[in-house]
């Protein structure tokens, strides 16, 4: 009976600290999170975002994250610039109905993070690194950040004087641990 009791005990101990590391850093998105773009005109924000994250302070080669934007959730104030924003010239949302981040790393980068990604948008992949803060608060978190997308590299609207290429994008995404 002593033979078998200890190979038991240290199966039910590993399982229970491989079960315990996966959820600990499972984060779910809070609705009051908040994903903007500015320029000098156009600005707007985006109603609906989705994702799994998946981010430990202390175990960041595991770190994961995969977000999506509904392009038909965007709201710049006013309906008819929403609804250009939604054409083929633009986002072409009828045909790319979503804004993708799929992460490839996460590092440590100062007081904050940087994340490295493939970013996809109108059928378009590019690398980018996304610096952002995180803020834990016992089962809960912030993450926030900024940084700038060139519309042209994904093709979104023509070059003109009218509309800035650049677009920063800000945002600030409440997690509560699953």
């Amino acid at each position: 009976m002593k033979k078998l009791f200890y190979p038991v005990v240290a199966a039910l101990l590993l399982i229970t600290s491989a079960f315990v590391s996966v959820t600990s850093q499972d984060w779910k998105i809070d609705e009051s999170f908040s994903i903007k773009f500015t320029s000098k005109d156009p600005s707007g924000i985006f109603k609906v975002f989705t994702g799994a994250i998946n981010f430990d302070e202390n175990d960041l080669a595991s770190s994961r994250f995969d977000l999506s934007i509904d392009v038909n959730s965007i709201s710049m104030g006013n309906g008819m610039k929403n609804k250009k924003s939604l054409s083929p010239e633009w986002f072409d949302a009828e045909k790319y109905p979503t804004i993708k981040y799929t992460s490839s790393k996460v590092e440590k980068s100062g007081s904050g993070y940087m994340i490295t990604g493939d970013l996809k948008i109108k059928g378009t992949s590019k690398q980018y690194k996304i610096p952002f803060d995180f803020k834990r608060s016992g089962e809960s978190g912030k993450f926030t950040g900024s940084f700038d997308v060139n519309r042209m590299d994904f093709k979104i609207g023509k070059s003109s004087g009218a509309v800035p290429d650049i677009m920063k994008v800000d945002f600030s995404v409440p997690v509560n641990k699953k």
